[in-house]
């Protein structure tokens, strides 16, 4: 009955919080400077066709109906239209998420394979040269801005060694091995900054658990140090890491437009950018509004997984 109830009052916190983001996100889609309409149409069409295409696209309501509307319609899926490509958001979103999950399930393998090693080690050898060492390079890592990585990254791998494409995508369906060489740079550039992020909890999570009472029992017996580290100060140092790791996993799903951008993706972060330099209220709605059901989602399931593996949390 905690369980449920702990289930119960995260997914109502959920709603909310994807209520209030999609009255912000109408609101300053709404008042921004500018008209969609002239935006698709140009600023030589006839008034008489203007005004059809604004009652046709429901532009013509009031503010407030006009809102009701699209969240009535957002919660079943429908996004409404694409002023300037003429398709539904739903299935833009649908051709594009795919890539954008990829690129966000590599990211945080990545992230993960720089993070654990580099936060055990480090919580391991504390105050030595590997631990300023893995200090250092985990601020450097969140230091790092995205764009400027990727840039770097695209000169060194992709120009000069030539070892890797400079953009683009290739779905691991049609060619995996093509899939893999295309997507290797754009992970790097999203995984660092997390792995940093990552490492550091994964480090201070552990320095903790070393300091329990029940790991200086297990040296008094005579346990191994690796022993000690990987199987029970790693395992207890996990649960708020998971954490940290669900924020980051939203947030690289939420947040590929930088990469995507530069390394020519098309995927929901470009779209995202597409969109708003063309002004087309309907897509950038849509696009927002999803990368925040996303966060919010991903963040319950880890709400639910830190409730299972740690059921103090529901009390």
């Amino acid at each position: 009955m905690k369980l449920q109830r702990f289930l119960v009052q995260r997914f109502l916190s959920l709603v909310i919080v994807l209520l209030g983001a999609s009255l912000v996100i109408f609101a300053i889609m709404r008042f921004l400077p500018g008209d969609p309409v002239l935006a698709m149409m140009g600023l030589d069409t006839d008034p008489r066709v203007l005004a059809e295409a604004r009652a046709e696209l429901g532009l013509d309501q009031p503010v407030l109906v006009q809102y009701v509307v699209w969240l009535g319609a957002a919660f079943t899926g429908d996004f409404g239209q694409s002023i300037i490509m003429r398709r539904a958001v739903s299935d833009l979103l649908l051709a594009r998420f795919p890539m954008t999950l990829t690129l966000a399930v590599a990211s945080l393998v990545v992230a993960l394979a720089i993070a654990i090693p580099a936060g055990v080690i480090s919580a391991r050898w504390r105050g030595r040269a590997v631990d300023h060492l893995s200090r250092t390079l985990g601020l450097a890592g969140v230091s790092m801005p995205n764009f400027w990585l990727g840039l770097l990254l695209i000169m060194v791998f992709g120009v000069q060694l030539r070892w890797f494409p400079v953009g683009g995508y290739v779905s691991p369906m049609q060619d995996p091995v093509q899939a893999l060489m295309h997507i290797v740079l754009p992970a790097i550039t999203l995984g660092t900054a997390y792995a940093a992020t990552i490492m550091r909890m994964l480090r201070a999570s552990m320095l903790d658990v070393l300091r329990r009472d029940y790991i200086a029992v297990s040296h008094a017996y005579g346990m191994k140090g690796r022993v000690i580290v990987w199987n029970d100060a790693f395992r207890n140092a996990l649960i708020p890491t998971l954490t940290v790791t669900g924020f980051a996993f939203g947030y690289m799903l939420a947040g590929t437009i930088i990469v995507e951008v530069i390394f020519n993706m098309p995927g929901v972060g470009r779209l995202l950018y597409e969109s708003i330099l063309t002004r087309d209220y309907a897509v950038v709605q849509g696009v927002v509004l999803f990368n925040i059901a996303l966060f919010v989602l991903v963040n319950f399931c880890v709400d639910v997984l830190y409730a299972v593996i740690d059921p103090r949390i529901q009390v």
